[in-house]
């Protein structure tokens, strides 16, 4: 089967999963409802980059038909001029819509709980972990996720000894679980007085957000 074959196949689900997201029953239901309005975002997603492989496609096989077709030069010279435009482009195109195919980890969609703590370092190791703390909410708000402390504890002269927060977005899990370990950092830092480079560290832990579900108890009577 290839790719466009692939393709027709998704074209169906979302089409199907359109409909059912519009059905109050699926609306009422949280839980599936959540489920089904995330897959149709995935597919989207993956349907607006097989629309731009598609054009591209197309148009280069336009191309080539005018150009081994046309006997008028000046159009035979645009025809030639879009091939060597276009065509270079299909393997990147091609190369992002197989990406996209690929089966998924089924946590990548959820959302994170993230910690920050200070490692070796002193206090250097807390503003090291404070610049991380920032840098990730700039690139948060690059992305559209929103994010929430939930507790922190403050250096002696600044950042943070340890830091937890949620973040919530689309595909967070997915995004961001790379970032966990340890990360390093050789400076001079701000509590240094004579100018020596310092190596700082500290430790990122990304985890997703457990699902929710219901409990359910059935009391038996003796």
């Amino acid at each position: 089967m290839n790719i466009l074959d692939k393709i027709e196949g998704l074209e169906a689900k979302f089409h199907e999963i359109s409909l059912f997201i519009t059905d109050p029953a699926v609306i009422a239901d949280q839980a599936r409802y959540v489920r089904l309005n995330r897959e149709y975002h995935e597919l989207e997603g993956v349907l607006q980059a097989a629309e731009r492989y598609k054009k591209t496609l197309h148009n280069v096989e336009e191309a080539r038909q005018l150009f081994y077709n046309e006997t008028d030069p000046d159009i035979k010279e645009m025809a030639r001029e879009e091939i060597e435009q276009l065509e270079p482009q299909l393997p990147k195109l091609e190369e992002e819509l197989k990406l996209m195919l690929l089966p998924k980890d089924p946590e990548d969609g959820k959302n994170v709980v993230m910690e920050i703590r200070g490692g070796t370092g002193g206090d250097e190791a807390a503003l090291f972990a404070g610049d991380l703390f920032r840098m990730y909410t700039k690139y948060f708000e690059t992305k559209g996720f929103k994010y929430t402390v939930s507790s922190f504890s403050e250096g002696a002269v600044g950042g943070f000894k340890e830091i937890i927060f949620n973040v919530s977005g689309e595909n967070v899990y997915g995004t961001l679980k790379y970032e966990s370990g340890v990360h390093r950092v050789q400076r001079v830092p701000a509590t240094e007085t004579q100018g020596r480079v310092h190596t700082s560290a500290a430790t990122v832990a990304v985890l997703p957000e457990a699902d929710e579900f219901e409990v359910q108890i059935n009391e038996v009577r003796m």
